[in-house]
């Protein structure tokens, strides 16, 4: 995130602010100046995770933050390895969560890459599960119209796998979510807004509960007027979105009102529950150090609790 930083000035740079005036002007320059800024948000979430039919706690990290990709691998682009026609911007999501089955300890990650662009086109989204009987991973890569996917599983039926899926026009990936609906590149809804669009279940709810990914539909709400949230990390003044998706499953998101607009609190189908214990702005990967964990005190959280 570094050389982004660098990059920043120059006519990468340059191109990004163009795509963003041309999509929302008044947040161009507001975007750059704040994720520009060579650090990620890390925000710390006490989670309650439903798990087997059961609510189970653990704790959450969100990591939000810019990185240059390289469109032919997609994976991070170092400086200088890659044509400049070949690298774009992204917001990087990585949702990590760590919670406890009974004695098994459950670790998963959801990385998803976004373009910084009108729309947040998707570049990648991925999965892994990690716990004591053994691990799983899910990509999926856009490919023009169609959606690529690839998976891998210790489970039986399910050890190796593709997929081939429709990419909708207007469709939303719900592992987008907590980017599209914080407004760094415009409103995705105005208040009281409402939309129906297909909608792309999470890759933790695919594998977790060992379903094959299939588009389907949700009615998006943004709520007319802004209300008051209590979670451990203060109260917040929120808009709050709600998603019901076809079939009766329900998902609730309260967005800060005000910049930095972040995630304050996230509620899902049978009983999942995400509350801020604590936000920074960290250049996280130059405090690997020891004593580098004290900074987990910012996201109210403690080394053993980290997921």
């Amino acid at each position: 995130m570094t050389e982004r930083l660098r990059s920043i000035g120059r006519a990468g740079a340059a191109l990004a602010l163009a795509s963003f005036a041309l999509a929302a002007p008044a947040r161009a320059q507001d975007f750059w100046t704040h994720w520009g800024d060579g650090k990620a948000e890390l925000n710390g979430y006490r989670l309650t995770q439903p798990r087997q039919g059961v609510p189970r706690g653990g704790a959450a990290v969100y990591v939000f933050g810019t990185e240059d990709v390289s469109d032919a691998l997609r994976v991070k682009a170092d400086p200088g390895r890659h044509a400049k026609d070949d690298v774009f911007p992204v917001m990087k999501l990585n949702a990590i969560r760590r919670f406890q089955t009974g004695i098994v300890d459950e670790h998963v990650t959801t990385s998803t890459l976004l373009r910084v662009a009108r729309g947040w086109p998707l570049a990648k989204v991925s999965f892994s599960g990690q716990d004591w009987s053994g691990q799983v991973w899910h990509q999926l890569v856009p490919r023009g119209t169609r959606l690529s996917g690839l998976f891998h599983s210790y489970f039986d039926g399910e050890a190796d796998g593709t997929e081939d899926l429709d990419l909708p026009a207007g469709g939303v990936l719900e592992d987008a979510l907590p980017v599209l609906l914080r407004g760094w590149n415009g409103a995705y809804l105005e208040p009281g807004q409402a939309r129906t669009v297909p909608l792309l279940p999470t890759l933790l709810r695919a594998r977790l509960e060992h379903r094959r990914l299939d588009w389907t539909q949700a009615r998006l709400t943004r709520s007319a007027r802004t209300s008051t949230v209590k979670v451990p990390a203060g109260t917040f003044t929120v808009y709050v979105y709600d998603v019901e998706v076809t079939g009766g499953r329900k998902a609730s998101f309260a967005i800060e009102a005000r910049p930095p607009f972040r995630l304050v609190r996230q509620t899902g189908a049978d009983g999942e529950d995400l509350e801020l214990l604590g936000s920074a702005r960290l250049a996280y990967w130059t405090l690997s150090q020891p004593g580098g964990e004290k900074y987990l005190e910012e996201l109210g959280l403690r080394p053993e609790a980290l997921p």
